[in-house]
């Protein structure tokens, strides 16, 4: 005999509660980037961008609290984001670290923003390869023209030299909210939703 399911459990509730937490998202014009950029995310986050786009072209507002991930996955957030007509107001929360450093500074400064205890990580990218030596070397390359376009990322949104850049992504280098400010990777530090503008 079938069990019919508790409709007061989780599981039963699970699917409207969402449905409705999207419907209100979408409503307010907000986009979520919580845990680690991967093609799926990349996927969801490019389709949310773009039907908010489709819906009006007032500002949309995209939350992201990141370690990073998969970087051309970022690659296509970031291109997303440049590609729409609506403007996107970023903003930084919890931690925003490489891959999602980069998509972090797909919009203009002054629509860059974060909450007070926000941490930044720029580095360079790494990866693993195995296989053929040919193969390994192809990576390498590959690792560097990836180092080299974050860099350039990097040195156009905050007006740093690339060389400088470049030294600087060399290792892990963490900032503050205050000092990506200083950086020039985020335009304003914001307690409230009231500071943004529209």
């Amino acid at each position: 005999m079938l069990e019919h399911p508790d409709p007061e459990t989780p599981a039963a509730t699970a699917e409207p509660r969402n449905a409705f937490l999207e419907e209100k998202a979408f409503k307010s014009r907000t986009v979520l980037l919580f845990g680690a950029i991967t093609d799926q995310s990349a996927s969801d986050i490019a389709r949310r961008l773009i039907a908010l786009d489709a819906d009006a072209a007032t500002p949309i507002d995209m939350l992201v609290s990141s370690p990073g991930g998969h970087l051309e996955s970022g690659d296509a957030i970031h291109d997303v984001i440049r590609f729409i007509a609506a403007p996107v107001n970023m903003i930084g929360t919890g931690w925003v670290g490489s891959a999602a450093t980069h998509l972090y500074l797909a919009v203009p400064k002054e629509r860059r923003f974060c909450t007070p205890n926000t941490r930044f990580l720029i580095h360079q990218p790494s990866g693993g390869a195995g296989g053929p030596a040919s193969d390994i070397a192809i990576h390498a390359q590959e690792i560097i023209k990836a180092r080299e376009r974050v860099a350039r990322t990097i040195a156009r949104e905050t007006g740093r030299p690339l060389d400088k850049v470049l030294e600087d992504i060399e290792r892990d280098r963490w900032l503050s909210a205050e000092e990506a400010i200083e950086y020039g990777l985020v335009g304003r530090i914001v307690n409230h939703k009231s500071e943004i503008k529209r």
